[in-house]
């Protein structure tokens, strides 16, 4: 059977380590963290094309209208919607590299071709319009970029994302950019939506607010790609769980609070990051703009599976080598996770790197 996206099924597989910082999510909330959680729970609700409680409270929270709102099951799920509502076998699709491989599974269990631009850590993995348009062909269809990047967390500049809509219009394609990252970034970057109809963002409860068994994901679009992707839908899932929407409507009304918690652990948690990068002379990095992940290399180093490996097996802490992410000399660390056990594991990371074990 075809392998799509090797990281997640290595992410689905790998063992439980006593200091995870393979994630990326922030901390995941109780049901004391949402008040009112216990009563919002219903087991009816229509939501034929979305709940519109939840569709109105997105499309308030990002300033487009509810008709370019399209719910969906997380993140991932709405990127799958876009995916099979604007792609067909053979049409070309030019994703980022480094990147995430879901975004890439996506299109090739559809049929699409796979083209890749390099994003490199020698221009602090800034996203390059040229090489955008060097990996353009007359077939190509979606544009897939995430912002901030994954896995680096860099964050790419408005005008740089409207070159990237110019080029697209000009091939009679889209922009899809994964704004998972994005709330958790404390940037005020603009929803990529909100530059154009070339543009659609996807985005989701999960990784910014700590709501990830919700599954509470949407997609904001164009009112034109919006219907394409409702009709999608009608084949795939439907419509969404009415017990999460509802649970998510009450997550919109207290997203303020919910942002503050992440950005109180996240300042904190890139404190510990920010020396654990400056103490250790044996990576080289780009610090994150925002996002709850880094992505430092190792010096002297082809590939990092053997490191991360022996992290697991050694020091109990699990690290995400880069070969996921077509970086192979590199690592992905996640930092939005619970204080103590990102001191724990970064301290393992420091010993396993004085003791060179990746050897």
């Amino acid at each position: 059977m075809m392998t799509v996206a090797p990281y997640m099924r290595w992410a689905k597989t790998r063992p439980s380590p006593k200091y995870d910082l393979a994630g990326s999510n922030v901390l995941t909330c109780s049901v004391a963290d949402l008040p009112g959680a216990s009563e919002a729970i219903e087991l009816y609700g229509r939501n034929d094309n979305g709940y519109e409680p939840l569709i109105d409270a997105i499309a308030k929270r990002y300033g487009v209208n509810p008709s370019q709102v399209t719910t969906a099951q997380g993140t991932s799920g709405a990127n799958f919607l876009v995916c099979a509502a604007l792609l067909e076998p053979g049409d070309d699709v030019v994703v980022e590299s480094p990147g995430y491989d879901p975004l890439l599974g996506a299109p090739r269990l559809l049929g699409a071709n796979i083209v890749r631009f390099a994003r490199t850590f020698e221009d602090g993995w800034a996203l390059d319009p040229t090489r955008v348009q060097a990996a353009l062909t007359p077939r190509t269809r979606l544009i897939i970029v995430t912002n901030p990047h994954n896995p680096t967390g860099t964050l790419s500049d408005i005008e740089v994302l409207r070159e990237l809509g110019r080029l697209a219009e000009s091939h009679r394609a889209h922009v899809l950019v994964d704004e998972v990252y994005l709330d958790a970034s404390g940037s005020d970057a603009s929803v990529a939506a909100t530059l154009g109809d070339a543009f659609i963002t996807t985005s989701s409860l999960t990784k910014s607010y700590g709501l990830a068994g919700l599954r509470s994901g949407w997609v904001l679009s164009s009112d034109a790609v919006a219907e394409r992707l409702r009709r999608a839908r009608d084949v795939i899932d439907g419509t969404g769980p009415i017990v999460s929407e509802r649970l998510s409507v009450l997550a919109f009304e207290h997203l303020d609070e919910l942002i503050g918690r992440t950005r109180r652990l996240l300042d904190t948690n890139t404190a510990l990051v920010r020396d654990f990068l400056h103490g250790n002379p044996e990576l080289e990095f780009v610090y994150p703009a925002g996002g709850t992940v880094v992505f430092p290399r190792v010096r002297s180093v082809e590939s990092t599976d053997r490191f991360a490996d022996r992290l697991m097996r050694e020091r109990e802490t699990a690290v995400v080598p880069g070969r996921f992410f077509d970086a192979p000399a590199h690592l992905r660390i996640g930092f939005g996770g619970a204080t103590e056990p990102l001191r724990g594991g970064l301290d393992a990371i420091s010993a396993a790197l004085q003791h060179r074990a990746w050897g």
